[in-house]
């Protein structure tokens, strides 16, 4: 981000960042324990437990990506890669996110593999069922509650065509994904006792419904990509579930600050980041839920593909 002072953030030698460490024991332990004992619980708080649970892992997963806790990828990538939300396999995941910061590309739905826009062409591809489904999925009530179906089923149409034209590795990486996916399932349906139907509506559904409440209004399209990349500010509990990159824009300047640091970093800069985002700055997520319940944040094709 060319007009922000980059100088004015400093990140330390890296070493194991034991908060991180002490988070996957909370939330892996955690899992265990819920879907363990989920019986003796309230059927609301093991589903409200349980979809914190799957998108804190997703945090986490993030987290792991951008070499965090330790100065080995293999072990973070070990941290990260139980597939507690069954579907998206971490090394897929991986690889597409760190295409997605490549930040001279954000947005664009060919280049930007987590662009929420559409192409032209995509578009008229859609048929008028699939538009309606598409207008809906613009509104903050829809990403959350068609939107994880929406981003699920096109996630595996998209990979079945990979699979399909013999994509190098794809095979292995959904083998090994498999493997894992049927150990967690074992683990939930036949050692827990707990429905599958529970499992994936209460945990996996749910959390990526609140996945998708922290991508929403993430990024807009603009014509200076410093512009691109949103801030949601004042969001204590929602910004320990998303590790704080409600605060975006500086995750975009510097992806290798630890989750703990970002809040404290922001502070101290505050001005400058809002100064290089153009002022993309949201009060909360009350404050985009206001704005966006029932209206799009904004157009559904890309305006440089339009």
């Amino acid at each position: 981000m060319s007009n922000t002072p980059s100088y004015i953030i400093k990140i330390p030698a890296r070493r194991v960042e034991w908060p991180t460490v002490i988070l996957a024991i909370a939330i892996y332990g955690g899992f265990l324990a819920l879907t363990f004992w989920w019986q003796s619980l309230p059927v609301l708080a093991v589903v409200l437990a349980g979809g914190w649970l799957i998108a804190w892992q997703g945090s986490l997963q993030h987290e792991v990506i951008h070499g965090h806790p330790t100065g080995s990828q293999r072990i973070n990538d070990a941290i990260g890669a139980i597939p507690l939300s069954l579907w998206l396999p971490y090394e897929i995941y991986r690889d597409s996110h760190l295409e997605h910061h490549r930040d001279g590309h954000l947005t664009d739905p060919i280049e930007d593999p987590e662009s929420s826009y559409l192409t032209k062409t995509a578009w008229e591809r859609l048929g008028s069922a699939g538009r309606q489904l598409a207008r809906w999925n613009t509104t903050l009530l829809g990403r959350l509650t068609i939107g994880p179906a929406v981003m699920l089923a096109s996630f595996l149409v998209q990979e079945g065509r990979l699979l399909r034209a013999g994509e190098p590795g794809r095979a292995r990486i959904w083998a090994v994904h498999l493997i894992g996916a049927a150990a967690v399932l074992f683990w939930v349906a036949v050692i827990c006792g707990m429905p599958v139907w529970l499992y994936f509506f209460g945990f996996v559904y749910l959390g990526a419904a609140l996945t998708r409440l922290r991508s929403y209004a993430e990024h807009r399209y603009a014509e200076r990509q410093e512009e691109r990349t949103a801030i949601v500010e004042n969001s204590q509990l929602f910004g320990f579930l998303f590790l704080y990159n409600n605060l975006h824009v500086l995750h975009h300047l510097k992806p290798g600050i630890s989750w703990y640091r970002l809040p404290s970093i922001y502070r101290r800069n505050r001005e400058a980041l809002i100064g290089a985002n153009g002022g993309l700055v949201y009060n909360g997520y009350w404050d985009i839920a206001r704005r966006f319940f029932l209206k799009p944040h904004d157009g559904i094709t890309h305006p440089k593909h339009s």
